[in-house]
């Protein structure tokens, strides 16, 4: 969210660029040298230099040859080189799977099973699955393994209350600062959800409803904002699975356009009023409240009447 006091324009922008730095700030003057003095050496984006490595290893696989490295650039992770990759496509599969409804609730995620199918070692799996619980979408359980998480109906509340605050925010950046190639993105995204639906593909319309909000965080331009999407949503989609009432499992139709369409127009406030209700329909179709009576006992769950013990 913007800087308390940051004033807000007529369509609800507040001069804060989707990277989340202020609009109308410029670069430090660099000082010149003194005479006798030599130059300084150039200034290397780093965070550019990261983003170029990590594109380059995983577009395919990595020179034996010498790496030629800026001097003042970091160095690498002395980690094997297909370790990281390894860990992030585990990730990446279980959260599709989540996302796709493949994976429900309280489902026992076995490391010798997983390290099978991906072809590495059981600590690769391990690691893989401690970061998926430090997100909360996996439940690790001393001698017992690691499970996918099965939310409370307090807990989905919870999730839904920090979409709330959080969602109208990241298309609120989004409409202030998006340009031809994110709108284009986001565009494709709703043409595909209406091919899916059209043809009915429930499996694939659930995934691509659910990433839609994970896509807008990526437009906005802030990382946290996709990490903190990416967790919501995948709860998000637990707590459907538990919760939900009757079949419905996917975002309504026509409220992910509207919400492109606002941003597309520059209506920041528009396009949070309208992911605010869109949120709240979400909310509206899942049975969040607990039951008023609970069974006392087994007897009673069963439906068997209990009649009280004679004294002996």
């Amino acid at each position: 969210m913007p800087p308390t006091g940051t004033p807000r324009s007529s369509n609800g922008c507040s001069g804060i660029r989707p990277g989340g730095r202020p609009t109308g700030r410029s670069e430090p003057a660099r000082r010149r040298p003194r005479a006798g003095q030599a130059a300084p050496a150039p200034r290397y984006d780093v965070g550019a230099w990261r983003r170029g490595r990590k594109h380059a290893s995983m577009s395919g696989p990595v020179s034996d040859g010498p790496m030629t490295t800026p001097s003042d650039a970091p160095t690498m992770d002395p980690r094997p080189a297909g370790r990281g990759r390894s860990e992030h496509l585990i990730r990446t599969r279980i959260l599709e799977a989540i996302f796709e409804r493949r994976l429900a609730p309280g489902e026992k995620l076995t490391e010798d099973r997983l390290a099978e199918l991906f072809g590495v070692s059981r600590t690769v799996v391990r690691q893989a699955l401690a970061r998926l619980a430090q997100d909360g979408i996996v439940e690790q359980h001393p001698n017992r393994g690691a499970f996918v998480a099965a939310p409370s109906r307090t807990d989905a509340c919870h999730v839904m209350a920090a979409r709330a605050v959080v969602e109208p925010e990241v298309v609120r950046v989004a409409a202030c600062g998006c340009g031809a190639q994110g709108l284009e993105r986001l565009r494709r995204h709703i043409r595909q959800e209406d091919e899916v639906r059209a043809a009915d593909d429930r499996a694939s319309l659930v995934r691509l409803t659910g990433e839609f909000h994970v896509v807008l965080a990526e437009v906005a331009g802030n990382p946290v904002f996709v990490r903190l999407l990416t967790e919501l949503q995948a709860l998000s989609s637990l707590s459907i699975l538990l919760y939900a009432r009757g079949e419905r499992s996917a975002c309504p139709p026509g409220e992910h356009g509207a919400i492109v369409a606002a941003i597309a127009r520059g209506e920041a406030e528009e396009a949070a009023r309208l992911m605010r209700a869109h949120i709240a329909h979400v909310a509206a179709d899942m049975e969040l409240s607990e039951p008023p009576e609970r069974a006392e006992g087994l007897a009673q769950a069963l439906g068997f009447t209990t009649r009280a013990r004679p004294p002996r």
